[in-house]
């Protein structure tokens, strides 16, 4: 299912990325406009503006890929040219849909969704809440087009939209953090810093391969590998500590959730 018109409202990497994965799973490139002050081309086909020059088709699905503290700005050169019927996506992290609508009040429907960069290889996930008067047609395509690049959750309470953020949105970065400092302790203990990376990247990529193909939790898979008195049953015993990795990652979770307050109140100081 895709709309008749894509309308990007900014594109920087995240958006880019949705994009790029929606033109690889067959959308039409002759159906998406991008609007970007620089007016960067951004893939063959696509049509770039450096702003809007008419009022926007009615049953198009308006993307805003800017930046939150842009939001004022582009409402203010924008809002006037949505109409009725137009349904708005939007990926601003820490803004809330009631902002977003007093910024776009003439828009049929608006849905949040705070993705991650995974979505560019189909293996993202993108979380979803849905403004509660939104008419069925607008879930439905969002839900679709989501669907394409991974992972759809979609929350009733908004409230918890900077939670997901913080594991789903953020999350591949914590992760790739986590590779990088598995291979440092590789070298740590004398392998070479190349070999260490490599070994590390795979180790990574099989081990999450294996724990989206089990049909048990990664808990138990630790468990199975790690035998009492073994090698992997030491290295757990550390990270198991009270003091080890679970309190090391609700608090980064808990910091990169309290940022998203932060950014809504800078949001809406630039409104």
């Amino acid at each position: 299912m895709w709309p008749s018109h894509l309308l990007l409202l900014g594109c920087g990497n995240m958006a880019g990325a949705m994009l790029l994965r929606w033109l690889d799973e067959g959308l039409p490139a002759e159906r998406v406009t991008v609007v970007r002050p620089s007016g960067k081309a951004v893939a063959p086909g696509v049509r770039v503006l450096t702003a809007l020059d008419g009022p926007v088709d009615r049953d198009s699905l308006v993307m805003l890929g800017c930046k939150p503290q842009q939001l004022a700005d582009v409402a203010g050169t924008t809002a006037a040219l949505l109409g009725p019927g137009a349904t708005l996506l939007s990926i601003l992290a820490g803004v809330p849909i009631a902002r977003i609508r007093d910024a776009f009040p003439a828009v049929q429907s608006i849905v949040r969704c705070m993705p991650n960069l995974p979505v560019r290889v189909g293996k993202g996930v993108s979380i979803l809440k849905v403004e509660d008067a939104a008419d069925e047609r607008a879930r439905d395509l969002v839900d679709a087009m989501c669907s394409r690049l991974g992972l759809v959750e979609w929350l009733d309470d908004e409230q918890l939209f900077d939670a997901a953020t913080a594991l789903a949105g953020c999350g591949p970065a914590f992760v790739y953090r986590f590779i990088d400092a598995l291979a440092a302790a590789g070298a740590e203990l004398g392998l070479a810093p190349d070999a260490a990376a490599r070994m590390a990247l795979k180790t990574v990529e099989g081990a999450a391969l294996s724990a989206a193909a089990a049909d048990r939790p990664p808990a138990d898979l630790a468990d199975a590998v790690a035998s009492k008195g073994g090698m992997t049953r030491e290295g757990l015993d550390i990270l198991d500590r009270a003091d080890g990795l679970a309190p090391l990652v609700v608090e980064t979770l808990k910091a990169a959730r309290d940022r998203g307050a932060v950014l809504a109140a800078l949001s809406s100081k630039a409104s």
